[in-house]
C-alpha cells in the first residue's frame, strides 16, 4: 500500500539506530532493507512506479488496465522468495570490508564529516602553528586536514602555519568527536556563532541522507541560501568511498551524500522535509490529531477499496483523496505542493513523447524485430525470459520508469508478432523493470542507501545478481501460470 521508496524511508532510521545500539555496521542490513523494500513494492500497483506505467500501456493495448491486485499473484510469490534469499543467504554475500585497508569501516565511514572550525578572536590557539593541535585531535578522535585563511585554501597541510584570529580549520572526525575537539580547544564552528534571528534559541543538530529526488542535488548550500535564507548551516558533508577537499558551503551535494545541518529546533524539521532529505534517526513524536488521523485512514482505505473494486479509476481516487485531506485540512496545500517529485513528473513529460515517437516512427517495430531475429527459433517461454533479462539490464543503468516506458511497447509488438497473448509480456517488464540490484543507479533505494551503508558501487552486485536470476527463475512460472499465453 506505500510506495517502496517511502518504506525505507521511513525504516532506514530505525535500522540505523538498531545497529548504532547493537554496536554492528549498518551494511550489514541497509542493503537487504533496501531490496526488500524493492520487492515488496511489487504486490500491488501503486507499489512501485513501473507497474502504474505498465497499467497504462495495457490500458490503451486492451482497452483496460490493471487493478490494484493484479500484480499480487506474481509479486506476492517473488517478494517472498526474494526476501528469504536476502535473510538467509543474501546478506552474507556483502563485502564486510573494503579491499583497501587503510579505509575506515562502514561503521566509521558512515560517521564521518568534513567540518570547517573557526577560530575566534580570544581562542587560546591563536599565535600556535597548526601541528601543535594533533595531540588533542588525536584525543579526540579527529583528523585535521588543512587550513583555511581569508577565503582560500593553503597549500599542503599547512602544518607549520601560525594560527590567526578568523582562520578556518578544516578538520575530519564523527559529529561527537568533532564538538568535543572544538570545545577542548576553544574553536567554533564556522559561522554558526554569528547573531541570526534565524538560529536564536536552541539550536540542533541532525544527520540526513539525500537522495536523488532532493532539491539539494546538484546545488551548494550557498547557492539554496541555506544558512541566510532558511537559517540553517552545513556544518559537514560525508561521501562514501572519498574525502572531500573544497570549501563546504560551495561544495555541489550528490545524491547519497550524508549531511550533518545546525538549525533551530523548532524548524530543522520543516527546513530538512523542504530539503526533501531524510533524517537518519528518529524524530520526535508529532502530536497526534487522532480525529484527523481517523479520518485521513478512513479516506485513503475508502479510495483503494472503490478502485479494487473498480469503482473508480485509481488515478481519480488518489485525487480525490489528495483533494479532501486539502479540503477537511488533513494536509495544508503548501505541503501537497511541496511533496511532489517535481523532477519524476519532468522525467515522464521527457520519457512519454520519446516512447510515442518510438511507436509512431517505427522504432518500436524494429526493435522488437531485432529481438526476434535474436531469439528466433526459441520457445516462447525463452523469448519471454530473455525479455526479463534485457529489461533488468536496462533497468541497472537506467530510471526504472524510463525502462518501462522503453520495454512496454517493445512487449506488445514482441507478444503481437508471436500471436500470444500480451498480458504475461507486460508483467516480465513490470517484474524486471522493479528488479534493479546491481547498481546503485538503478533505484532510489539503492542511491539512499549508499552513503549510509558506506557502500561502494561495486558492492551491490554480489546480492543483486543471484538475486535478479532467482527473480526470474520464479517470476517466470508464475506468470505463465497466472497469465498464460
Amino acid at each position: 500500500m506505500m510506495n517502496n521508496v517511502a518504506a525505507l524511508a521511513l525504516l532506514m532510521p530505525i535500522d540505523l539506530q538498531a545497529a548504532d545500539k547493537a554496536e554492528r555496521s549498518p551494511r550489514l542490513t541497509l542493503m537487504p532493507l533496501s531490496f526488500a523494500s524493492i520487492l515488496g513494492g511489487m504486490i500491488t500497483l501503486i507499489g512501485t512506479p513501473p507497474n502504474i506505467v505498465i497499467a497504462t500501456f495495457r490500458q490503451e493495448a486492451l482497452g483496460e488496465p490493471y487493478t490494484m491486485f493484479d500484480f499480487a499473484p506474481v509479486g506476492l510469490v517473488v517478494a517472498m522468495v526474494g526476501i528469504a534469499y536476502v535473510a538467509l543467504i543474501g546478506w552474507r554475500l556483502i563485502p564486510h570490508e573494503s579491499s583497501n585497508t587503510q579505509r575506515p569501516s562502514a561503521a566509521e565511514e558512515l560517521e564521518r564529516y568534513l567540518v570547517e572550525l573557526r577560530v575566534p578572536t580570544d581562542a587560546k590557539v591563536v599565535d600556535q602553528r597548526l601541528r601543535e593541535l594533533d595531540k588533542d585531535a588525536d584525543e579526540c578522535g579527529v583528523q585535521i586536514l588543512g587550513l583555511i585563511r581569508g577565503g582560500n585554501r593553503l597549500p599542503g597541510m599547512a602544518a607549520h602555519e601560525m594560527l590567526v584570529a578568523e582562520d578556518r580549520i578544516v578538520v575530519e572526525g564523527g559529529p561527537d568527536a568533532i564538538d568535543t575537539f572544538s570545545g577542548a580547544v576553544g574553536l567554533s564552528y564556522a559561522d554558526s556563532d554569528r547573531p541570526s534571528k534565524a538560529l536564536s534559541g536552541t539550536t540542533v543538530m541532525r544527520e540526513v541522507a539525500v537522495p536523488e529526488t532532493a532539491r539539494l542535488v546538484g546545488r551548494s548550500a550557498s547557492s539554496m541560501r541555506l544558512r541566510y535564507g532558511r537559517g540553517v548551516i552545513l556544518l559537514g558533508i560525508a561521501r562514501s568511498g572519498r574525502k572531500l577537499r573544497d570549501r563546504l558551503r560551495e561544495t555541489k551535494i550528490e545524491a547519497g551524500d550524508l549531511l550533518l545541518l545546525l538549525g533551530p529546533e523548532d524548524t530543522l524539521d520543516d527546513v530538512i522535509e523542504w530539503l526533501g532529505c531524510l533524517p537518519l534517526a528518529p524524530r520526535g513524536l508529532d502530536v497526534i490529531q487522532r480525529d484527523k488521523a481517523w479520518q485521513a485512514i478512513l479516506i485513503f482505505a475508502g479510495a483503494i477499496g472503490l478502485a479494487s473494486l473498480e469503482l473508480l479509476y485509481l488515478p481519480m481516487a488518489l485525487g480525490c483523496v489528495v483533494v479532501l485531506y486539502v479540503v477537511l485540512d488533513i494536509v495544508p496545500l503548501s505541503q501537497v505542493y511541496e511533496s511532489i517529485e517535481w523532477p519524476v513528473i519532468v522525467l515522464l513529460g521527457a520519457m512519454i513523447p520519446i516512447s510515442v515517437a518510438l511507436e509512431a516512427s517505427g522504432g518500436t517495430q524494429l526493435l522488437a524485430d531485432l529481438f526476434l531475429a535474436g531469439t528466433a527459433g526459441w520457445p516462447v517461454v525463452f523469448v519471454l525470459a530473455a525479455l526479463m533479462l534485457v529489461t533488468m539490464t536496462l533497468s541497472d543503468v537506467l530510471n526504472n520508469v524510463a525502462t518501462a516506458l522503453i520495454a512496454a511497447p517493445i512487449a506488445l509488438d514482441v507478444a503481437q508478432q508471436l500471436g500470444v497473448s500480451p498480458d504475461p509480456f507486460l508483467m516480465a517488464v513490470a517484474v524486471a523493470a522493479s528488479c534493479a540490484f546491481l547498481t546503485p543507479i538503478g533505484h532510489k533505494n539503492n542511491t539512499l542507501i549508499m552513503g549510509p551503508g558506506g557502500y561502494q558501487f561495486g558492492d551491490y552486485w554480489r546480492m543483486g545478481l543471484p538475486l535478479e536470476l532467482l527473480v526470474v527463475a520464479t517470476a517466470l512460472p508464475m506468470i505463465l501460470l497466472v497469465w498464460p499465453l
